[in-house]
């Protein structure tokens, strides 16, 4: 049973990957509207054109298309074929350090990295628990916007993958020693053959470099791993990465 939990809920980590930054807007109506993305009011979006500033409703925007990075942002769009380069990564104990994306966790002693599937740009890493219940993803991309405006595109992708979706919380924290942003989110899948699940994400920021790392387990099991699942986001550090001896140092 729990193996096919796994199978059904990992899919999931697919659909939240965001590209970089907003290119052309494809609306229910079939119109395309080309711009970058200004601000975020309620349930409009507004964007910059050629023509001058419009406002779009989120609930009219089918999918948002970055032709520079050949990716699309929208469920049930094609996912990005880009590849990322290839990452060199590590899992000493509770200490896991990438290399490529210069950052380090610390996860339960039972937690392994997921080297079966693929990455897929921008994500650089997939960690799950032994028993294959509990996931993380770790992504990293360039967004030139704020990081309001990077929340304000993460629903629009949340809000179309999951049927119910529900915003639980939204808080400002600091990770890293950065002004970050915690979520709490859960919603049904139909990828997922409708498990319903629970999301806790950090956003952060560092320059134009978005990092997200994205928790999430199936929601019954939600409320008793969510300590559990703060620590390890709380646990994310960039930068030099540790040498092997002093992860090995208690």
């Amino acid at each position: 049973m729990r193996r096919i939990l796994f199978l059904a809920v990992f899919p999931l980590f697919l659909a939240m990957s965001l590209p970089a930054a907003a290119e052309e807007f494809l609306l229910k109506d079939g119109t395309k509207i080309v711009g970058h993305m200004s601000a975020l009011q309620g349930d409009k979006v507004e964007v910059e054109t050629a023509y001058g500033k419009m406002q779009l409703k989120r609930g009219d925007i089918i999918s948002i298309n970055f032709p520079e990075n050949g990716a699309i942002a929208a469920p049930g769009s094609a996912a990005a074929k880009d590849a990322p380069p290839s990452i060199e990564e590590s899992l000493r104990g509770t200490q896991y350090v990438n290399k490529t994306g210069k950052f380090t966790l610390t996860v339960p002693s039972d937690w392994k990295i997921d080297a079966k599937h693929p990455r897929t740009a921008p994500v650089v890493t997939v960690l799950n628990s032994q028993d294959n219940m509990r996931f993380l993803t770790v992504t990293q991309e360039e967004y030139n916007g704020s990081l309001e405006s990077y929340k304000g595109l993460l629903e629009l992708t949340y809000r179309k993958s999951f049927g119910n979706y529900e915003e639980l919380s939204e808080s400002p924290v600091k990770i890293d020693g950065k002004s970050a942003m915690l979520l709490s989110f859960r919603g049904i899948s139909s990828k997922a053959d409708n498990l319903p699940v629970q999301f806790l994400v950090a956003i952060i920021p560092s320059g134009t470099t978005y990092t997200r790392v994205a928790t999430w387990c199936v929601e019954p099991l939600f409320h008793e791993t969510q300590p559990m699942f703060e620590k390890i986001v709380n646990s994310y550090h960039s930068g030099g990465v540790p040498t092997v001896a002093q992860l090995a140092k208690p």
